[in-house]
């Protein structure tokens, strides 16, 4: 069932479970796009292939909030905001091992390799290398069976293909059950899944320019292990998660 968080005529606002694809990849697995058109469908049958465009993607293995267009014109200015630094999109981890410090941004180059569907941490004079940035902070530590975990927010700057999983990979502390960036990595029980949730959105609605902020509960055993989670408040800004807000 799709968890909608907010709808109107102009966009739509929704919790991607994990293991669903955000788009379909040609083959008969569900996935979001489709999820969403349906719905519309289903509401006005009449009405014909639905319009949805995508405005930003989240990996298989990774839950958490998305923002469809409903419209050509609403999907174009929601992506100016993407482009321009201007759509906020915070994520909580799990990570193996502990940073140097405890809050700091990680600047780096990566190359896609599109046929092995990977990327990789290069100099910047590489061909087709881009630039990713990512700010982070660590919110809590704990004791695991193979040495520390830390649950840390990440606030993503650009969005690079498996750019958070990539990076904390490169700097010696990958996402914890991360089987492509992380193989020989520990492993807790009940975590089948990257411990990674796209857990804050917030950005300009693009009709009535009202600044909207969406939160949801990551989910997984892991993330219940943390004491900021089972709190319902990883920020100092307070408030419960599966919200949202409008100023």
């Amino acid at each position: 069932m799709l968890n909608i968080l907010y709808e109107d005529d102009q966009i739509i606002v929704v919790e991607k479970p994990v293991g669903i694809e955000s788009q379909s990849n040609r083959t008969f697995e569900p996935d979001m796009v489709s999820e969403v058109k349906k719905h519309i469908n289903s509401l006005s049958p009449k009405k014909g292939e639905p319009y949805v465009g995508v405005i930003h993607r989240l990996d298989k293995p990774v839950g958490g909030i998305l923002v469809f267009g409903k419209t050509k014109e609403a999907a174009g200015a929601l992506s100016k905001q993407v482009s321009g630094h201007q759509m906020e999109k915070k994520y909580l981890a799990v990570i193996c091992g502990k940073p140097v410090d405890n809050f700091g941004t990680y600047v780096d180059y990566l190359w896609k390799d599109g046929k092995n569907n990977i990327s990789k941490i290069v100099d910047k004079g590489i061909t087709d290398a881009k630039r990713a940035e990512l700010s982070y902070r660590v919110l809590e530590e704990q004791e695991g069976e193979e040495g520390p975990l830390c649950l840390v927010e990440i606030d993503l700057k650009t969005g690079r293909h498996h750019q958070i999983r990539v990076q904390f990979s490169g700097h010696g502390t990958p996402l914890l059950g991360d089987l492509k960036y992380n193989p020989a990595g520990p492993k807790v029980a009940g975590q089948r899944n990257v411990a990674l949730c796209a857990w804050k959105l917030a950005f300009t609605h693009p009709g009535n320019k009202k600044k909207m902020e969406f939160t949801v509960k990551p989910q997984g055993t892991i993330f219940n292990k943390f004491n900021k989670i089972s709190e319902e408040s990883p920020t100092s800004a307070g408030g419960g998660m599966n919200r949202q807000k409008q100023a």
